[in-house]
């Protein structure tokens, strides 16, 4: 069975977060959280485990690319 696939976008909106509140929670800026939504940056592993907590997804199941490619593919 495939895994449903997610971009950081769509699962910080599953969440009901905006980028403000979900950039707190993380500990980083808005910006920074903006530039791994867009495909520019790639947070590092610590990040990156408080991404899975925060979302509820395991990282193998996040996208970091830009597009919707999750909203086609798992119809969100």
């Amino acid at each position: 069975m495939e895994k449903a696939m997610f971009t950081l976008k769509t699962a910080r909106e599953l969440k009901g977060l905006t980028q403000v509140e979900a950039s707190k929670i993380l500990g980083i800026s808005k910006d920074t959280l903006s530039l791994y939504e867009r495909g520019k940056g790639f947070p590092d592993v610590p990040l990156l485990r408080k991404i899975e907590e925060l979302y509820g997804i395991p990282y193998d199941q996040l996208i970091f690319l830009p597009i919707d490619y999750d909203k086609i593919v798992n119809k969100v």
